[in-house]
């Protein structure tokens, strides 16, 4: 089924802010992306555009980001997953497959605790189900009060060149940038509105297993924001999930290896709609 406005930067009015969405696209089962901190919709872009042909694809700025502006609201995990929902209400999404990145998969996994009737499949990436604990915490407010006295710049800088391996930060000057120029259209307010919804959110290890949805988990084998061990932990307790580790990737491993992270995809969507059909001939005969 067609969106009934396909584009790019559509807003709709979710809980009291204007979401800015991308929906382009054709397909029976939506896929709702969800970007990471402090990212926006447009690190989805290589995805969006490989897999149009096939699938309505819609990737959301999360409230605070990128054009869902909204400096006012105590930003939560809680709230993003309740935006989401929401959002799915306005445009008649009954059930979507949900993909989140590193904040993204804290708000797809809240989501999926909170709502799992309304999600078809689930695509966990660079993310991690455990809450910070409390030297983590402590760490995240230090950041907002130096954030307060001295800006964000450096605070900015510092997490652009953690989330990239460090071969992809000299061999992929052009990406750097362009998650450069998202990271700093954040104001400071939002910086740190968002390090608030992060030190804050509650753990979803205790949710996992009961997700009865095919699950996919995604991870850079070099991701030093939410490692490796805490996908493989998500795989272990996710029944039936697929885990799959890219090579000299770090956090954003989407943009590092677009290529090998779309196929992953891909192929995960197309053993979704082997099953469906499969299914569907069983009732049949049925």
């Amino acid at each position: 089924m067609k969106p009934l406005s396909e584009g790019y930067n559509l807003t709709t009015e979710v809980n009291h802010f204007n979401l800015s969405y991308d929906d382009i696209g054709s397909g029976d089962m939506p896929i709702i992306f969800l970007h990471g901190y402090p990212f926006d919709k447009t690190m989805w872009e290589g995805q969006l555009q490989f897999l149009r042909s096939s699938y309505r694809v819609i990737a959301l700025d999360i409230r605070g980001f990128g054009a869902s502006r909204d400096e006012q609201s105590l930003l939560s995990i809680d709230l993003f997953a309740d935006d989401v929902i929401t959002f799915m209400n306005k445009l008649e999404i009954e059930k979507a497959i949900i993909c989140g990145l590193s904040m993204g998969g804290f708000i797809a996994l809240n989501a999926i605790a909170r709502f799992p009737d309304r999600f078809e499949a689930l695509i966990l990436c660079d993310t991690q189900c455990i809450a910070d604990t409390a030297e983590v915490k402590a760490n995240r407010y230090k950041t907002i009060d130096e954030i307060k006295a001295n800006g964000p710049d450096d605070f900015n800088e510092g997490f652009i060149k953690s989330v990239f391996h460090k071969d992809s930060l000299i061999q992929m000057p052009e990406i750097v940038e362009a998650v450069r120029n998202v990271v700093f259209s954040n104001s400071q307010q939002i910086i740190i509105n968002g390090l608030i919804a992060l030190a804050e959110r509650s753990e979803t290890c205790t949710t996992l297993g009961r997700i009865a949805v095919p699950t996919l988990i995604i991870c850079g084998r070099e991701d030093v924001v939410t490692p490796l061990p805490q996908s493989e932990y998500m795989h272990e307790h996710i029944k039936g999930s697929l885990l799959r580790i890219i090579e000299n990737a770090g956090h954003v491993s989407n943009l590092e290896h677009q290529y090998e992270f779309n196929k992953i995809l891909y192929d995960f969507l197309m053993s979704l709609k082997v099953a469906y059909t499969a299914m569907a001939e069983e009732g049949n005969r049925g």
